[in-house]
């Protein structure tokens, strides 16, 4: 345990061990926050992409948020975003790639978690230069019995603590328009919507700079 996040719940840092239980909370939250159990045909690719290779290329920044029936969430960044895309098109994707199939540019004919594997073949790894000022990525995604009791705040001040000590300057992370309750969390961190000018759409870009954030004191 590295961090106490009260009600049974604890921060700990994330092993290969728990890559089934990232995939399956990426897929419990993946449709804006809800349950994408119904949408997808593949139910571990959403994972392959969005949670489990930060703890593979990351893990430094890799943590799980367990509680007394398991893990139920995930705080994950990369402290260089521009680092971690050259390794995820480097040592991540062409194993998944040759896994799966491109299902083609043709959003029409898509079903299932086409649009999953569609990104694997043509992953958009560029930084659009309205995100240099924040360095760093991150995502957390909560299952319900972890949600509403502050640990979402808990983990992402720690997170934000080890990014600012490794020397960041600040932070973004993407969000669906659809999802809520994750804008109004990221609001009451004090984070701030992102101009929508020059970065892609279809998602809200938030992030904050750490200048005024002090050194981390919890133990590694």
């Amino acid at each position: 345990m590295i961090l106490d996040l009260g009600g049974g719940l604890v921060l700990r840092r994330a092993s290969a061990a728990d890559h089934r239980a990232f995939e399956r909370i990426c897929l419990e939250t993946g449709d804006a926050g809800r349950d994408a159990t119904w949408r997808e045909d593949d139910p571990s690719l959403m994972g392959q992409v969005f949670s489990v290779p930060y703890q593979v290329l990351e893990p430094g920044f890799a943590f799980a948020i367990e509680g007394p029936a398991g893990v139920c969430g995930y705080c994950l960044a990369a402290l260089d975003t521009a680092a971690f895309n050259r390794k995820l098109a480097r040592d991540w994707y062409p194993e998944l790639q040759r896994r799966v199939a491109d299902p083609g540019p043709d959003e029409g004919r898509w079903r299932g978690s086409d649009w999953v594997r569609h990104q694997i073949h043509h992953p958009e790894l560029g930084i659009p230069e309205a995100l240099a000022p924040f360095p760093s990525h991150g995502h957390i995604d909560l299952l319900p019995e972890a949600r509403g009791k502050g640990v979402g705040r808990k983990a992402m001040t720690f997170l934000e603590g080890r990014l600012a000590d490794a020397g960041s300057t600040g932070i973004f992370l993407q969000v669906h328009p659809a999802n809520r309750d994750a804008l109004a969390f990221y609001r009451a961190l004090g984070m701030a919507s992102l101009p929508f000018q020059g970065l892609p759409g279809g998602m809200i870009h938030v992030g904050r700079r750490f200048r005024n954030i002090p050194p981390h004191q919890a133990g590694a």
